[in-house]
Formats: structure tokens, C-alpha cells, sequence
């Protein structure tokens, strides 16, 4: 198994050169292409807001400094890009409709990176991430703390669930490259029936050594998993992403966000 392409979307920010570290890190072991995606804001997107009730002269100096912006935007990815060491690497300009372009380019990925302010609901990607994560379903991993290396622990949290089993299998590419693989597991604390040596079996055949940790029955979810990968010493975690209906996880917080909102917390391979 192997990641031929992995995608990294751009904004323009400064932390754009750490979204394209942790692609190269990825892409790496595989000999795979590193994929930087320039998002501009979509003019499209900002027509049904003006309406008819714009003078003309509003309407025409508004979209000039949304192509301004996306101009200057587009200048510093490539700098980013440019500056990215990575020999195997494309950069490419999202055209309109910009939201389904990057959906497009999305699918056509293995993994897509981003840095930890999008999934904390910041900065110009927030859509971006949302959209491969929720609606386009593909694997996600938000780095922090610097790029990911082989040469590292990773924790998977199973419970069994679609999301978490999603996520799991698709990212035994990793961790066949990874130095120790630890799979965390509540069993009793979930109505669910599950059996984390399955797992430890699934990935045994796929050449993935693992070991089982049983964490403690009951508590906060978001938290226990951060104390265990702490004391695991992982630097990545795997995980579902939202394994519950969005109305409830909007209303309750939820695994997840508490993962994602975390200023100290490892970084993240999720799926859908």
C-alpha cells in the first residue's frame, strides 16, 4: 500500500510553509507528489451578497480587491511553495467555482493537509477543511508541533465505529513506515460491541505491528485520549471524525472538537 498524492491547500498565510512540511513528510516515504493548492476567495461566492441593492461602482471596486487580494495571495503560496525543498511537488491556481475545484482535487488525493487553524474554525481555510472532511469524506491530517517522521509512535483510538475503522484503514500506509503503533480502547465505555484485538489482527495482516491499550471506562472522552497519547509519547493520532450526528456535536462540543480545539494535542489523521 502507498500515497502517491498528497495535497496541501495554500492560503497565502505565513503557516502555509508548515502545512507544506508535513506534506512532504508524507508524501516522502512513498516517493509520492506533494500537490500545493492555491484557494483564493471565490467572487462567485461574494455576487449574491451584493444584489441589486449595489451601485455599480461598489459592486466593480469590491470584486477589485477580492482579485487584489487573491493576486497577493497567490504570490506568497508560490513563495511558500518555492521555498518548500521537496523535489517531487505541483502548484496549481483553483479557478471558480473554487469550493468544487478543491473538492475535485480533494478526491484525486490520498491525504490532505492542513494546519491546526482551520479546524479550529480560523483563518481563510475553515470552508476548505470542512468541506473534504465532511462532505467529500477524505482523510485529513492537521499537523502541529512540527513536520510528522516515520520514526515516531502513533496512536489509533478504535471503538469499533465506521468512522474510526475508516480512519484506521486507510491510514495503514503510515503506519507500516511507523516505529510503534498503539491502539487505544475503551470497550466498556461505549454501547457498542467491539474488540480492539481485531484491529491489532486487521493490522497484523497488513504488516502492522500494534499493541492494545485498554483506557479507563469512564470520563470524558477527548481528555482521556489526550492523557494516553501523552503518556504513549505519540505525535500523531488516529481517529473518526465526528462519529456522531453534526446537531448533536454542535450542541455537546464532542470527541472531536475537544481534539481539534486543543492547543497542546498531537497532530491529527481523521476521517469521516
Amino acid at each position: 500500500m502507498s500515497w502517491a498524492r498528497i495535497m496541501a491547500p495554500l492560503s497565502g498565510a505565513p503557516s502555509d510553509m508548515e502545512t507544506l512540511a508535513a506534506a512532504a513528510a508524507l508524501a516522502a516515504p512513498f516517493n509520492g507528489e506533494v500537490a500545493a493548492v492555491y484557494a483564493p476567495a471565490d467572487a462567485a461566492d461574494l455576487m449574491p451578497w451584493m444584489g441589486e441593492g449595489f451601485m455599480g461602482g461598489v459592486q466593480v471596486a469590491a470584486l477589485d480587491s477580492l482579485r487584489e487580494a487573491a493576486e497577493i495571495g497567490e504570490r506568497h503560496s508560490r513563495a511558500h511553495y518555492s521555498a518548500c525543498e521537496y523535489p517531487k511537488k505541483s502548484f496549481s491556481t483553483l479557478a471558480s467555482p473554487v469550493g468544487a475545484s478543491l473538492c475535485m482535487e480533494a478526491r484525486l488525493s490520498d491525504v490532505v493537509v492542513f494546519g491546526p487553524d482551520p479546524a479550529r474554525g480560523r483563518g481563510a481555510l475553515v470552508e476548505a477543511f470542512q468541506d473534504v472532511l465532511m462532505e467529500e469524506r477524505r482523510p485529513v491530517f492537521i499537523t502541529r508541533g512540527g513536520a510528522p517522521h516515520v520514526a515516531e509512535t502513533v496512536a489509533v483510538a478504535w471503538d469499533g465505529g465506521r468512522e474510526a475503522t475508516r480512519s484506521a484503514r486507510v491510514a495503514i500506509p503510515w503506519l507500516q513506515k511507523a516505529q510503534r503503533v498503539v491502539i487505544l480502547a475503551a470497550p466498556k465505555a461505549t454501547p457498542r460491541d467491539f474488540d480492539p484485538a481485531r484491529l491489532k489482527e486487521h493490522f497484523a495482516e497488513r504488516g502492522v505491528t500494534a499493541e492494545v491499550e485498554t483506557l479507563p471506562q469512564t470520563g470524558d472522552a477527548g481528555p482521556m485520549l489526550l492523557a494516553a497519547v501523552q503518556a504513549a509519547g505519540a505525535a500523531t493520532l488516529v481517529a473518526g471524525a465526528f462519529g456522531h450526528p453534526r446537531f448533536q456535536q454542535f450542541i455537546f462540543g464532542g470527541t472531536t472538537r475537544h481534539l481539534m480545539q486543543s492547543d497542546n494535542g498531537p497532530s491529527l489523521f481523521l476521517t469521516h
